[in-house]
Formats: C-alpha cells, sequence, structure tokens
C-alpha cells in the first residue's frame, strides 16, 4: 500500500507569468521578484558606489549580477525553508562569535632572551661538574655544601646515554 504525501500541493510554485495577453517568455516565482528588485538596487547602488557612471552597460552588467545573485539567493528558498528562515540563519551566521586565530598580545621582540657566550653541556655532563664542584679541594665533602644526597647515592652515568 502506497501512502502518499501531501509534499505536491507544497511544491507548487507560486509564479507570476506577467500581465494578461502580454506573458513574460520565462518564470519567476514570486518569492525571486521579491528578493530581486531589492538586489537590483544594492548592486547599482554598489556601482555608483564604486564610481561607475550610470549607462546602458552599466546597467546591464547591474542586470546579469542580479539574476546570478538571485538564483543563489532563491536557490536555498523552499516550501520548507521560507525566505525569513533563510534571511534569519544568514544573520545569525554573520553575528555568531568567531574562534580567535590571532593572539591577543604586543610585538614579538627577543631582547628578553638570554644570549651565552657557552654552548650549554648535555644533563649529563652538567651532574658531573656540579658533583665536582660540591668537592673540596682535597677531595673531600664539605659539609653542608655540595650535592644532595640523592645525587651521592646515584650510580655514576654510564656511557653512551
Amino acid at each position: 500500500m502506497r501512502i502518499r504525501t501531501d509534499d505536491e500541493v507544497y511544491r507548487v510554485d507560486a509564479v507570476w507569468l506577467g500581465p494578461p495577453k502580454a506573458t513574460f517568455p520565462w518564470r519567476a516565482r514570486y518569492v525571486a521578484w521579491l528578493v530581486g528588485i531589492p538586489v537590483f538596487l544594492v548592486v547599482l547602488a554598489i556601482e555608483r558606489w564604486a564610481g561607475w557612471s550610470f549607462g546602458f552597460f552599466s546597467t546591464a552588467w547591474a542586470f546579469v549580477l542580479t539574476i546570478v545573485i538571485t538564483r543563489l539567493i532563491t536557490a536555498k528558498i523552499s516550501h520548507e525553508r521560507p525566505l525569513g528562515t533563510v534571511l534569519g540563519m544568514a544573520g545569525q551566521e554573520l553575528r555568531t562569535p568567531r574562534e580567535r586565530t590571532s593572539g591577543t598580545g604586543g610585538a614579538v621582540s627577543a631582547s628578553r632572551i638570554r644570549v651565552r657566550t657557552q654552548r650549554p653541556l648535555p644533563k649529563h655532563k652538567r651532574r658531573r661538574r656540579q658533583y665536582q664542584r660540591g668537592r673540596g679541594s682535597a677531595g673531600t665533602r664539605t659539609g653542608s655544601q655540595g650535592a644532595s644526597r640523592a645525587r651521592r647515592s646515584r650510580p655514576a652515568a654510564r656511557a653512551g646515554r
């Protein structure tokens, strides 16, 4: 058994073909006219702001651009997604907070980087040197100075580490 939905009722486009007995050679939905006229005016305003003079070719290009923009917009509009929803969604998308991709700090400079004249030693050589500094002049330990007890009890580093 087939269950028929009522989608066909909503798929019918409200199309204006033009005045009686003088129809347009194209089909345009009412929503396309509602979107296209303001888009045309905005495109003309942008052309004037850019410094293009008002003439036949500038108006023709504005008309072509309007058709392209209107088709892009009306491709997103259907009976399930009306114009108001698409405009609201576009507004939310433009106003939503974005992830910051740049840091908030100031300019980077190398003025705080310490530069030494000698190359730093590897860790195992640093430990040996600290252990040797802790010994007295005769090779005996000096009271409270020197390496900690934990360091004294460790065996010397093996070669190859």
